[in-house]
Formats: structure tokens, C-alpha cells, sequence
């Protein structure tokens, strides 16, 4: 095979993967680029998830302080958790059930610790991830069939990039000479902007590609009882542990020893939300992000006497674990603060005008093989005339 049919083939093998999809990824990525901010837009449209300071020098409240409050504010509910968003302008997420047995999350101020509102049971930012991650297609045994369908774009997502870099001989010069033709219609403008926005987005298309694929994998691994990390079992206080009273709850801790013990046990940990025993064994659940930003760790405190019942730290981690859970907030750009979160939508963004300049491209092709199929070429043409030329005596 020559090198220009060899060029042939990956054109056609790139053209192939990419073309049939145009319209289902087109859809894909602007929901997950709105994924990527929606809970910016929230805090945009509704006051209540604003963490507005009451006065220039109030200070941030502790978790004990927070939790007092809410308590007092609302004395029949049970709080089962507390949570702070990593960006400071968000007001802090508490997780409450009711005499009823309904559960429900609370918008708090973080400096005032008065309740701002109630966060919705699926809001804004739960719709654009829905939608985005498996179409709201329903959940029944395993994962749901749209979670298949959506992530079986990230290996031809993959196959795209790579056969496009084969295509684009010696790409890295658009890094150092960026070509965008503005003057020579149409075509060609959307030609070059969907090489340089391809050549540009590399790296972002690479970490959505392989995290999509991660994604597939794991649905699949899950649905057929296939163990990829080993689980922990859960951590429980034990019964001669819990002091006994008559007719009153035996003595607590309050959160901020708490906070004090787990500091003490890592040095430098910052919480970022505290998970509370729903029954008289279990243990208070303190965690947050740790030396590696795209992971969590936690550890399992009891309330009584204050001693760790359960860790799950970076250090006790497999190495795989890192893999598996660092492609979340890959994916969605979630472990950086705001900053990254923007840069996250820009290329999002960017990817998706790549995508519709594919389209148009695709489209135009499409319409003029059409039409040159539908006119007779000048050989048939002459041909059909020698025929009748020799049928007429």
C-alpha cells in the first residue's frame, strides 16, 4: 500500500468513527460543558446557596457552631451531616431528616449560621449531570442503558483523536503557526478552525476520552459482580465501647474536638464535611481533599471516647484507587476551584464548536457527493449516446 492510499485509509477510518456521531456528541458536550459550571449558575440564580457575610469583619463559623445553630433554629430535625463547598462564596450544605422520616438538605450561612433555604430534590446542577451522564434514562438492575449509550462515546472519542493526529501531518506546527482563514468562505474557515481547535484541545479531549472510557468499563465491571478495588467494611463502634445511661443519651464529643483528634492524627487535614452516626454504633465520618487534590480521605472517630474506630486515608490507598477515583473529578474539572472549573468550560466550550464545525464540514460533504451521484458524469453521458447512436438505422 502506498503512503498516500495508507493516508487514504486513516482519513476514511477517522471520518467513520467520528461522522455518524456528530449530532449525539454535539449534545453531549454542551450538556457536560453546563455540568461543568452548573453549580456556579445555581449560586447565580438562587440567594439562598450565596455565602453572604452579614458584615465586613464576620468570621466563618466552626462545624459545632453551625450545627448548634441549626439545631436551635429548627429543633425537631436530626442532622445527619454537614458539608462545605470548596469555593467560599457557596453556602455550607446541611443534610437533615424529620419527625416524618423525610430527609432534606439546608442551605446555611457560614457566617451567621442562619438557615438560607432548601435545596431542591433535584436541582439544576443534578439535572445538567443527569442529563449529560446518562440521558435520564431510568436506573433499574445495574447501571442504566443510558449510561452505556453515552459512554460508549468515550473509546470512539479516543479512536477520533488518535486517527486525527495520524491525518494531521506534522500538527505540532500549529502550535507555532496557528492558520484561521476568514476571508475564503465558509468551508474553509470551519476547515481550519476545527484543525485548531482539535490541535489545541489535545490534552482536554485526551482526559474526557479516557475518563469516558473509564466510565464504560467500570458500568461494566460493576454489572457483571467483577470487584476492581477492594471495599472496606464499614466502621462500627463496639458495644462494650457505648456508656450506658438510664432514660438520657450517654456524653458526646462535640465536632470541634473532633475536628482536633482527626488534625491530630493528620497533620495539616482540613474537613470538608462531617458525616454524623445515625444509630448509637456508629461512628462520626470526618473527611476531606488531602495532599492529592482528586481524592478524598477520611476517618471514622468515635463519639464517646474519641478514639478512631476506621481510616481511610491516601497512605492506606491501593494504587489503583488513585486511578479510579481521581477520573470524576477529571472529568468534570471539579478539583480545583473556581479557576480550573472555568478553564474546564472553555475548552468544554471549545470542544463543542469543534464538534459543530465537524458537522457543518460533514454536512456540506454530504450534500455535494449527493448531488455529484445524482448528475451524470460527461462519460456516461457520451456513452449513452454512441448506444442510441448505433440503435438508430
Amino acid at each position: 500500500m502506498s503512503k498516500k492510499s495508507r493516508s487514504r485509509l486513516w482519513f476514511l477510518v477517522h471520518s467513520w468513527l467520528s461522522l455518524p456521531i456528530w449530532f449525539f456528541l454535539l449534545i453531549i458536550c454542551v450538556t457536560g460543558t453546563l455540568a461543568t459550571i452548573s453549580q456556579e449558575i445555581v449560586w447565580l440564580a438562587n440567594p439562598d446557596v450565596r455565602a453572604s457575610k452579614p458584615s465586613s469583619n464576620a468570621q466563618r463559623l466552626d462545624y459545632e457552631q453551625i450545627l448548634q445553630s441549626v439545631q436551635t433554629q429548627q429543633p425537631r430535625l436530626a442532622v445527619l451531616g454537614l458539608s462545605r463547598p470548596q469555593e467560599d462564596h457557596f453556602a455550607l450544605t446541611v443534610r437533615v431528616a424529620y419527625p416524618d422520616a423525610t430527609t432534606a438538605t439546608l442551605y446555611v450561612n457560614p457566617y451567621s449560621g442562619a438557615i438560607q433555604g432548601v435545596s431542591p430534590l433535584f436541582d439544576f446542577r443534578q439535572f445538567t449531570r443527569a442529563l449529560h451522564g446518562w440521558w435520564l434514562a431510568p436506573w433499574t438492575d445495574g447501571y442504566s442503558w443510558g449510561w452505556y449509550l453515552v459512554c460508549s462515546l468515550g473509546p470512539l472519542m479516543l479512536a477520533s483523536l488518535i486517527t486525527g493526529l495520524v491525518v494531521y501531518k506534522r500538527f505540532w506546527r500549529a502550535f507555532f503557526k496557528p492558520r484561521l482563514r476568514l476571508n475564503q468562505g465558509a468551508r474553509v474557515f470551519w476547515g481550519d478552525f476545527h484543525r485548531l481547535s482539535g490541535i489545541w484541545s489535545i490534552w482536554f479531549i485526551g482526559i474526557i476520552s479516557v475518563t469516558g472510557t473509564w466510565f464504560l468499563l467500570q458500568a461494566i465491571l460493576s454489572d457483571l459482580d467483577i470487584p476492581y478495588v477492594q471495599s472496606r467494611p464499614p466502621a462500627v463502634i463496639q458495644r462494650d465501647a457505648v456508656t450506658t445511661t438510664t432514660n438520657q443519651a450517654p456524653p458526646t464529643l462535640g465536632l470541634d474536638e473532633i475536628t482536633q483528634i482527626a488534625q491530630a492524627r493528620v497533620p495539616g487535614f482540613e474537613p470538608s464535611f462531617i458525616s454524623l452516626p445515625e444509630s448509637a454504633y456508629g461512628p462520626v465520618t470526618i473527611g476531606g481533599r488531602g495532599w492529592y487534590p482528586l481524592m478524598n480521605q477520611s476517618l471514622s472517630i468515635s463519639p464517646y471516647d474519641g478514639s478512631i474506630v476506621g481510616t481511610n486515608l491516601l497512605d492506606d490507598r491501593p494504587a489503583l484507587a488513585f486511578v479510579t477515583e481521581s477520573m470524576y473529578p477529571l472529568h468534570f474539572g471539579d478539583f480545583g476551584g473556581l479557576w480550573l472549573k472555568l478553564l474546564w468550560f472553555l475548552f468544554g466550550l471549545l470542544l463543542t464548536f469543534m464538534v459543530l464545525s465537524g458537522l457543518l464540514i460533514w454536512s456540506k460533504r454530504t450534500v455535494k457527493a449527493s448531488a455529484q451521484l445524482r448528475r451524470p458524469s460527461r462519460a456516461d453521458c457520451r456513452a449513452a449516446l454512441e448506444t442510441a447512436a448505433e440503435k438508430t438505422p
